[in-house]
């Protein structure tokens, strides 16, 4: 039994150190072990690091975590698989050390690539170390004169895709963005402009503007998304056919299109109800 036990452990060690196309499949299946260990581990530390970070709310505080850990575990599985592909390398029988001191091909590949792939990836830890957006946040990033806007699916210390209401998908590299605009970090407002005609009552169009605010912050639709209600701010301007009404309100991020359109939609019933002629477009805008 001893013999045979001896014997087993001799053939499989021969399998091991002699069998190219096993010890592949080891490296193989080992880096990925190694990728899930880490990315398990790279999760748990993400989540320490914001609970001890203070965040306005539960929605950043996932925001940010979601981004730490995506672009940490994107920069750790590269390195792992670089590190992999290297190792199967010298498994099959390639020279890396002639590959590698190679002036020519270390040349071309500074020349052509690793530049604009310091660039990013520098501009990569600016954007989580500053976190100027988020997966989830709403963003317009301004990217060789043209602006993109959507909502962030991804960051990656390299790229970040952007999905925009076509259901397009933009990738754009992180080292090319000139400017970023945040449409949903921390909170919202809503601003809204609506004109009115020059017989309006304004008492009552101030009246009307800010019961809707109120009726709406204490909805149990809307409570949640409003953090201060929309309320009547100031006569904002004249034109040649009425007066233009701003009006404020400060809400969830990402949550002021949807409470805009239904304050829009209450406040021409409100304004049929008390007779209050509108003038002009509503050219209201939220930010």
């Amino acid at each position: 039994m001893e013999r045979l036990l001896e014997i087993d452990w001799e053939t499989l060690h021969e399998i091991l150190t002699k069998n190219t196309l096993v010890q592949v499949l080891l490296t193989i299946v080992t880096t990925l072990m190694i990728q899930l260990t880490l990315r398990y581990l790279i999760g748990v530390f993400a989540r320490n690091v914001i609970r001890r970070n203070r965040y306005s709310g539960k929605i950043d505080a996932r925001k940010q975590e979601k981004t730490l850990r995506g672009i940490l575990s994107t920069t750790a599985g590269v390195i792992i698989w670089i590190i992999a592909v290297l190792v199967m390398l010298t498994q099959v029988g390639f020279q890396l050390s002639t590959l590698l001191t190679s002036a020519g091909l270390v040349g071309v590949i500074i020349g052509f690539g690793a530049q604009g792939v310091i660039r990013d990836f520098v501009a990569g830890l600016f954007v989580l170390g500053e976190n100027q957006y988020r997966v989830g946040d709403v963003i317009k990033l301004q990217v060789a004169g043209i602006q993109l806007s959507g909502t962030v699916e991804d960051v990656t210390i390299r790229i970040t895709r952007l999905r925009d209401l076509d259901g397009n998908l933009h990738v754009v590299s992180n080292g090319l963005a000139q400017s970023v605009t945040n449409l949903s970090y921390k909170y919202a407002n809503v601003n809204i402009d609506v004109e009115v005609a020059y017989d309006t009552d304004i008492d009552l169009v101030e009246k009307v503007i800010n019961e809707i605010g109120q009726k709406m912050a204490r909805s149990d639709t809307w409570s949640r998304s409003i953090f201060e209600p929309i309320q009547f701010l100031r006569i904002d301007g004249f034109t040649s056919s009425g007066m233009r009404i701003k009006s404020l309100g400060r809400v969830e991020p990402a949550e002021q299109w949807a409470v805009a359109g239904e304050f829009r939609r209450r406040l021409k019933k409100e304004f049929d109800a008390h007779e209050i002629r509108f003038s002009g477009d509503d050219s209201g805008e939220e930010e």
